[in-house]
């Protein structure tokens, strides 16, 4: 048989040409709740500060795809059983990862269902083209929540050194031009080995980790946790915020997207089981949903809204200040003062309740190896070692500590 006939070729900027296997994995791929990825940015509001970061959630899926594609061929190498449906249903949990992703990705993620996170709804849709697929997707949900005997299959899709993450820094460097986050993937894939059931890294591949848990440090720091993106991230909340508080009051802004104001009026929650209307819809709203109503309550009677949603499509922003400390009650009050008397000078009269759509004080954690509970292990003389006591890594240690930062995000005439 044609060669052609057998696989599908996309053309990846980050890891070259990725062949897919025809069959379940290519079904998936083409199904609408995996084609609606492409309608969400990988990065949420990033492109705002790093204009090329226009990735979407697919391209990602695709990415860790492919990754794990490598490394379970280079497993079998190895001489690790991996039979052809758990190597299938690995693929589909890789792919399948992030497919309960909502708009802007992570930055909407608990404004339009309460008690959840997208990790919830990715399991939800995996159950629901498991019945579509007649059980097809069986051992790959058993992979994606640690039900599977082999519990290295699982690691691969989520641990401290998974494939998810492997491409999520190189993809996330290369379109934001962050030379930083670049990392050594396939001198980490090549170095993957199975011991005692679980992954570990042979002593050859040390480097190239220490490289990639310094990379996701910097990354964080540099791309996902940039003061202009808090600062976006407020804002768009912010707008969220508003329209629900106009929906409990009874003064509505008019909605051009039917599904989004479903859960902003219903306001659904996780805590019960997500059903198959409630995936349904979900599956149906991407980041243009969250455009087209912007846009349209730009034009709000309510002058809050239409001034936070001007501000949001001009780029328009707030500024975002780190703290030393936790704000003081002082800090809070002459904030809070001086936030009236710019917003009245630009023409803007709020009440006490309603200054709080223009600033926030926040906190933020970074941890770039968090070896407690999760480890990296790195194979020496047939004997697993935690990375961060392994030899020549004295210093990753370092980075095992968490960072955390307090910080405002007010108006931009303001300083603190």
């Amino acid at each position: 048989m044609d060669k052609s006939t057998r696989y599908k070729i996309f053309n990846d900027p980050v890891h070259g040409f990725i062949t897919v296997p025809k069959g379940n994995i290519l079904k998936l791929i083409d199904h609408p709740y995996v084609q609606r990825l492409r309608r969400i940015r990988q990065l949420g509001l990033g492109y705002l500060v790093f204009p090329a970061a226009e990735h979407s959630r697919f391209s990602h899926a695709i990415g860790a795809l492919e990754l794990g594609q490598r490394v379970l061929n280079n497993l079998r190498e190895k001489d690790t059983t991996i039979s052809d449906k758990e190597l299938e249903g690995t693929l589909i949990a890789l792919l399948l990862h992030d497919v309960g992703h909502g708009p802007l990705s992570h930055t909407l993620e608990h404004s339009l269902i309460k008690n959840f996170n997208h990790e919830m709804m990715s399991l939800a849709i995996m159950k629901e083209l498991n019945e579509q697929f007649n059980g097809a997707l069986d051992t790959a949900i058993a992979i994606f929540t640690n039900q599977y005997p082999k519990a290295f299959l699982h690691q691969l899709v989520s641990s401290q050194l998974d494939l998810d993450r492997l491409d999520y820094l190189r993809r996330d460097s290369f379109f934001t031009g962050v030379s930083e986050g670049t990392v050594g993937i396939n001198r980490i894939l090549k170095t993957m080995r199975v011991f005692n059931g679980n992954i570990v890294i042979e002593k050859k591949g040390i480097y190239a980790v220490e490289n990639y848990i310094i990379a996701r440090r910097l990354m964080y720091m540099q791309v996902y946790l940039h003061k202009t993106v808090l600062s976006a991230d407020v804002l768009l909340r912010n707008i969220f915020r508003r329209v629900s508080e106009l929906i409990e009051s009874g003064k509505e802004p008019e909605f051009t997207s039917p599904n989004l104001e479903y859960f902003l009026k219903e306001q659904p929650s996780a805590r019960k089981k997500i059903d198959r209307k409630t995936i349904e819809l979900y599956s149906s709203i991407d980041d243009y949903d969250i455009y087209q109503n912007i846009k349209k309550w730009q034009d709000s009677k309510d002058l809050i809204l239409s001034d936070l949603c001007s501000r949001f499509l001009n780029r328009s922003l707030f500024r975002t200040t780190f703290l030393d400390k936790s704000p003081t009650k002082k800090l809070l009050s002459e904030l809070r003062e001086k936030t009236r008397k710019q917003l009245l000078k630009s023409g803007l009269k709020v009440s006490d309740d309603e200054l709080g759509y223009y600033y926030k004080f926040a906190q933020d954690k970074t941890e770039a190896y968090r070896y407690k509970n999760d480890s990296i292990w790195i194979l020496e003389n047939e004997n697993a070692i935690e990375f961060s006591k392994a030899a020549d890594t004295k210093n990753i240690i370092a980075l095992t500590e968490p960072v955390v930062r307090n910080y405002c995000v007010h108006l931009k005439e303001i300083t603190l």
